[in-house]
């Protein structure tokens, strides 16, 4: 294999398509167990534009195999406070840690250690379609930068393309999001913010149906006066767009942003729907939000791509070393995802889908209620008859959980 940076071979082990998070974990680890591995990115700097509030749990950098690094863990979080209409707040205290990471030196400290690996990346260059045949996907068709079309050849293509993947959809899979299952996102960089310092050690979170309807309002802060401040809104129940309400709730709360300065713009899709049943086909994965693995409640997906990556690349390689890429043998990727993260997040789609029919008022009730219940009484509710009993000082808010959880 060439040493030339400028030079690419036709022909690879494995060709991932997409530089996020999840691209750049699965290019580290599929070089790492001595595969020929190729990253194609449509983006000509990774890291950018940014489109997420950036925050990243320390359990999910374990998972990952990631160290500390300040270069890019500019932040330490130490949970969340939660604000409701009346703008009681709550404080969530966790005992797992995250961080707000810079997005724009995370990316490229993971293309750095799959670099370092062996793995080659190809920037802005766009994939324009998988190559399919006899029913298996044997590469890509690329367009570079000047234009020109080539092809690359793999025996297994990893799709991390993100929302929607048009490398998965080349090839007949269904990756449309319903309507009803995109958030609408949009956001600021913000400096000058004016905040007690104290809560800028904890992630901010704004809900009720006026200000983010079937979603919520943050603040991420990544040093004491300057932050994320975005909004995600379900696209079927909000009248305005996303920076509208978000524009509107910046301006009706000048205690915090009357001197504040907007240092950067971003907005985006983030499907909250269920993850993708058959993320593979024959020489084929989908990992990440390509997939549609997303934390279906807040919309974080960096840490279950990463995940989702290192299965892939575990079963790519156990794949070549058999010399068998039938969806069947790939198989075994969705088999260990799904055990391993995806009921998970059907089941927190239930909570989402609960969380959907509360008025204002009941935010409220809530409110009280995880006050007087403890919040950790709540998140260690592994069964739902003892998720009832938190709520039984509102037969109304029950009553829609057992709908939700039906």
């Amino acid at each position: 294999m060439t040493n030339n940076p400028l030079e690419f071979k036709e022909n690879y082990d494995v060709i991932i398509v997409g530089a996020g998070p999840g691209g750049s974990i699965a290019a580290r680890d599929c070089a790492e167990r001595g595969l020929e591995t190729l990253v194609i990115e449509k983006r000509q700097e990774l890291g950018t534009p940014v489109r997420c509030g950036e925050g990243l749990g320390e359990a999910w950098m374990d998972i990952a195999g990631l160290e500390y690094d300040p270069t890019w863990c500019v932040k330490e979080i130490k949970g969340a406070i939660v604000f409701p209409p009346n703008e009681k707040s709550l404080k969530m205290p966790t005992e797992n840690k995250g961080y707000i990471v810079e997005r724009k030196i995370f990316e490229k400290r993971l293309a750095e250690q799959a670099g370092r690996k062996g793995a080659k990346y190809l920037l802005k260059t766009r994939v324009k379609h998988a190559i399919k045949e006899d029913g298996k996907v044997k590469g890509v068709v690329a367009v570079d930068d000047e234009g020109q079309e080539k092809e690359y050849r793999a025996k297994i293509v990893i799709a991390a393309d993100g929302v929607e993947s048009p490398t998965a959809k080349s090839i007949g899979i269904n990756t449309v999001n319903k309507l009803i299952d995109i958030e609408s996102g949009y956001e600021y960089e913000m400096t000058n913010i004016n905040v007690d310092p104290e809560d800028t050690e904890y992630i901010n979170i704004w809900i009720g149906n006026e200000i983010a309807p079937g979603g919520y309002i943050w603040a991420f802060y990544k040093s004491n006066d300057t932050a994320n401040v975005g909004i995600g809104v379900n696209s079927v129940m909000k009248e305005k767009t996303a920076k509208e309400y978000l524009d509107e709730w910046i301006t009706n709360n000048p205690q915090y942003f009357e001197n504040a300065v907007i240092t950067e713009k971003k907005g985006g899709a983030v499907p909250i729907g269920k993850p993708i049943e058959q993320p593979y086909e024959n020489g084929f994965m989908i990992i990440g939000d390509a997939a549609h693995m997303v934390n279906p409640i807040h919309g974080g997906g960096m840490g279950i791509a990463m995940e989702s990556a290192r299965i892939a690349a575990k079963v790519a390689a156990e794949a070549i070393k058999q010399e068998d890429y039938s969806k069947e043998f790939l198989s075994k990727f969705a088999e260990e995802w799904w055990e391993t993260r995806g009921k998970q997040l059907l089941e927190v789609q239930k909570v989402r889908k609960f969380v959907e029919t509360l008025s204002d008022k009941e935010f409220n009730k809530l409110r009280e209620i995880l006050d007087a219940e403890g919040v950790l009484e709540l998140t260690e509710a592994s069964d739902f008859s003892k998720f009832l009993k938190i709520f039984k000082k509102s037969p109304k808010i029950a009553m829609k959980a057992v709908k939700a959880f039906k």
